[in-house]
């Protein structure tokens, strides 16, 4: 039961993000609303890996951003077309892992270190859940915010927008 929770709510988050990624605009992949801010194009390549996150969780019990870092693959899409590619390969690999999680290894310690240091260690469900799905759903929140303030129309999320009224 546990599992089908997650995969219906990994599937719709995904097409909803898919559906925000198609609409940032070809020109704005540079533009950002601040300078401490991510470019759209950055952003948009985060959530994209995010998805590999959800791997890195299932499969594994820490990730040293020093140590597994340079080895993690990261997503340098510079076209939508490449990122709505980008993001089904992550999408499909994560949800295998879904798929494959064994329930009971959700109370399992997790833990986020640099080089060594331990930044925090929780549940693998907790981290599945924070780190990933609503840490996916956070920035996809900033990247629409980015398609308003572009210009660029904002799709349904959770319901209609003032771009799309027919919902989702």
């Amino acid at each position: 039961m546990m599992q089908q929770a997650l995969l219906a709510e990994f599937d719709h988050e995904a097409a909803t993000t898919a559906k925000v990624l198609a609409n940032i605009p070809a020109d704005q992949f540079s533009w950002r609303p601040h300078e401490k801010s991510f470019t759209m194009g950055g952003l948009a390549n985060h959530i994209v890996d995010l998805y590999t996150w959800a791997v890195a969780t299932i499969d594994g019990d820490k990730f040293d951003m020093k140590l597994d870092g340079a080895n993690f693959a990261t997503s340098k899409a510079t076209t939508v077309e490449e990122l709505l590619a980008n993001l089904e390969a992550n999408r499909v690999k994560a949800r295998a892992s879904i798929e494959a999680l064994k329930v009971e290894t959700l109370g399992n310690p997790w833990s986020l270190a640099n080089g060594g240091h331990v930044i925090f260690t929780q549940p693998k469900g907790a981290v599945l859940r924070g780190m990933v799905f609503n840490h996916l759903v956070h920035h996809r929140g900033q990247l629409s915010v980015y398609l308003r303030l572009t210009g660029a129309p904002v799709p349904s999320i959770y319901g209609p927008s003032a771009d799309d009224k027919g919902g989702m």
